[in-house]
């Protein structure tokens, strides 16, 4: 590949990179007004990832449901479980559990 495609190549994911960040950010202002609006938000940025072969931040995953791609607020959308060794975030529309685990400082 020559170096001029893989530059265009990395400021096509850096942009791809801004526009998810941006739709999670109006998916967390909408949520409260309107809860449809931030879910197709966050299918569309996944929808971006998908297209572009991105990786989610860890702080953007556990604000989607990989299930049914909806915006998971804890306490409204999802639930927030401590079991020993990690955390279980369920989402309230379809079920789909996440497991993350995190360690305890003695």
């Amino acid at each position: 590949m020559s170096r001029m495609k893989k530059k265009q190549k990395n400021i096509i994911k850096d942009v791809a990179t801004e526009r998810i960040e941006r739709l999670f950010k109006l998916a967390a202002e909408e949520y409260s007004s309107n809860p449809e609006r931030s879910d197709r938000y966050v299918q569309l940025a996944r929808r971006i990832g998908m297209k572009y072969r991105l990786r989610f931040p860890a702080s953007l995953k556990r604000k989607m449901c990989r299930g049914c791609s909806s915006y998971l607020v804890p306490g409204s959308s999802s639930r927030v479980r401590l079991h020993g060794r990690y955390m279980t975030i369920t989402c309230l529309k379809c079920g789909q559990e996440v497991r993350i685990p995190y360690h305890l400082k003695e």
